[in-house]
């Protein structure tokens, strides 16, 4: 199913991760699913991508200023049981926040389950840029969330998982 992850930059000090958090909570929203990695290696890849396409939004200069200005934060991507919510509470308290769209799954819990899933997203000749997933216990289903360079296609595909 087509979700909508939010994707927002936080400050890599301790008590952060804790003061966003109870922000959501204290609304009434649940993290479904959520990662976090450190920014400058998001901005690295960034930099990388522009290089290999040779579409550079910024200088070389500005590129390395910015992954050691990013080294400051943190990149977290999540989904929220209610993502109008979250993001009204994200724009109210000046979070810089993006929005996109993901292929979010439900797996048995059980070996091979993924790999059908990412076999199928390669079939189908679409690109996973990353992935991420949770699981609570043996017995519950898995939460994966994928980001597929061809959104449109990965949500025909999987409209039934």
């Amino acid at each position: 199913m087509v979700r909508t992850e939010i994707n927002l930059f936080l400050k890599n000090v301790p008590g952060e991760l804790g003061r966003f958090s109870s922000l959501l909570a204290e609304a009434g929203i649940n993290i479904d699913a959520l990662t976090i990695q450190d920014a400058s290696a998001y901005v690295q890849k960034l930099f990388e991508a522009r290089g290999r396409s040779l579409k550079r939004i910024a200088s070389v200069a500005s590129y390395n200023s910015m992954r050691k200005d990013s080294a400051q934060f943190a990149l977290i991507r999540f989904l929220a049981d209610d993502t109008d919510k979250a993001v009204d509470i994200l724009s109210k308290n000046d979070y810089l926040f993006d929005v996109m769209p993901v292929i979010a799954i439900e797996l048995e819990n059980r070996p091979g389950e993924l790999a059908k899933v990412a076999s199928k997203f390669g079939e189908e000749g679409i690109n996973i840029n990353y992935v991420y997933g949770s699981v609570s216990s043996p017995e519950e289903r898995c939460l994966f969330v994928f980001s597929p360079e061809d959104i449109e296609l990965a949500a025909r595909i999987f409209k039934d998982y």
